[in-house]
């Protein structure tokens, strides 16, 4: 394999993920999408490289990245914007740049958001399972998370970027305000209309999984208090109601099927943007009637 550069992972920070856009089509088989958690600041960093949306990138979690070129290749950073910096001299954010042979990238823990994707000309030479290089944090099946001393192979590039830089909006700091359709399990909530009645905070335990959402619990009706459902699919973006009255919003690791009430599903256009909300930070949901 002729390879064109490679990244030395020095420091990850508390995650780093290399992710792309998953393993749809397989939860027949039991197996999760998976993917980039933003898709959206995802594919921006691809358009930005000018290449197609096969190639992975590294989803940085809370900053806290350092990465050692081995030769020169151009990178690009989306989605949560932080100090990020190459040789102690500020990088740009959601504009190509070369990172030379010996430069050091940092990426800072972000100012507003939660995720960061660094993305590479060429992509990473890292072998795909099940047709995905992304890492499900949920089932274990893709690449193990980056780890200091980890070597990440950069394949050449293909043709040149189109696109120099984007004007994107970062992601709120304020209360997150999110689109979502009623579920069809939302007759077994007390009101149907009391989450969207509320502010959300978002939990500390919220991961790739799910966004776990604190405040007043929500309380089933009645007629079902006692009763199970079985285990029906789930989606990205479901909203799902356990014993605890607590929601969750599911991300891209979420699991194929549950048994908890699904009582909104988040349009997923919004998804993106729970995927960045932090822990602490306030979360409203608007029900979207049809």
């Amino acid at each position: 394999m002729n390879l064109h550069a490679e990244l030395e992972v020095l420091e990850t920070g508390p995650l780093a993920l290399l992710e792309d856009l998953g393993r749809p089509g397989l939860a027949a088989q039991g197996v999760g999408r998976s993917g980039a958690a933003d898709r959206g600041s995802f594919l921006l960093g691809a358009r930005l490289l000018g290449q197609g949306p096969a190639h992975a990138a590294v989803e940085v979690t809370y900053g806290g990245l350092s990465v050692r070129a081995r030769g020169s290749v151009t990178v690009v950073l989306t989605g949560a914007r932080g100090p990020a910096t190459v040789d102690d001299r500020p990088a740009p954010h959601a504009a190509p740049f070369l990172l030379r042979e010996g430069q050091v990238l940092r990426v800072g823990q972000p100012t507003t958001g939660l995720r960061t994707y660094l993305s590479v000309r060429g992509g990473f030479a890292v072998a795909p399972v099940l047709g995905s290089r992304s890492t499900d944090t949920l089932s274990g099946i893709g690449p193990a998370p980056l780890a200091p001393g980890y070597v990440l192979p950069v394949e050449p590039p293909v043709g040149e970027p189109t696109v120099d830089v984007a004007p994107v909006a970062d992601p709120t700091e304020g209360v997150v305000v999110l689109r979502a359709l009623p579920g069809h399990r939302d007759d077994w909530l007390a009101d149907p209309l009391a989450l969207e009645r509320q502010t959300w905070r978002v939990s500390s335990h919220s991961d790739r999984v799910g966004l776990r959402l604190d405040g007043d619990p929500l309380e089933r009706h009645p007629d079902r208090t006692g009763a199970e459902l079985p285990s029906e699919g789930l989606v990205r973006g479901a909203v799902q109601v356990p014993p605890s009255g607590q929601p969750v919003l599911f991300l891209a690791d979420h699991p194929v099927t549950g048994g908890y009430p699904v009582v909104a599903v988040v349009l997923e256009a919004d998804v993106d943007r729970a995927a960045q909300a932090v822990p602490g930070q306030e979360v409203r949901f608007r029900l979207q009637r049809r």
